[in-house]
């Protein structure tokens, strides 16, 4: 009996490897995500403490313009850091969910391809069994003619 060969098995092959690709990317661009969020609570937290410290020193003494405009820059800026890492999430939060897609294409072409492949195996398997039981129907056949004569 011959072997079961498929003929897009180097198709599947690269697929495969493709579908793994686009796992590390979407893995990749979520980990990049993650740190961006990180990121941002890093600058919040930065920016909360730098508050409390006003806080205390407007509480303890009277403060002059020096200190008053130090601190408004400070705060402008934190601020302007804050808005650049929302945008950067927003952009991480898109890079994501085009790796999420093209990882849901790639795995819809690997199962395509599987399915495809199962169902040349079944005809394969079909036709194995159709030989063999003719090879049976004639060795039968044989040994009936023997007898008979």
């Amino acid at each position: 009996m011959k072997k079961f060969k498929f003929q897009l098995a180097a198709l599947l092959k690269v697929t495969k490897m493709n579908k793994d690709k686009s796992e590390v990317k979407l893995a990749q661009a979520t980990q990049h995500l993650i740190n961006q969020k990180n990121a941002l609570t890093n600058l919040e937290k930065e920016m909360q403490a730098g508050l409390q410290e006003y806080e205390v020193m407007t509480a303890r003494t009277k403060i002059n313009i020096t200190v008053l405009t130090t601190y408004s820059s400070f705060f402008a800026w934190k601020r302007s850091q804050i808005e650049q890492q929302k945008q950067a999430i927003i952009k991480a939060e898109q890079e994501r969910m085009q790796r999420l897609e093209e990882l849901k294409i790639v795995m819809n072409k690997l199962k395509s391809i599987e399915q495809l492949r199962e169902k040349r195996f079944d005809e394969f398997k079909q036709q194995a069994l159709a030989e063999e039981q003719k090879q049976l129907d004639e060795i039968g056949l044989q040994i009936y003619t023997r007898a008979a004569k």
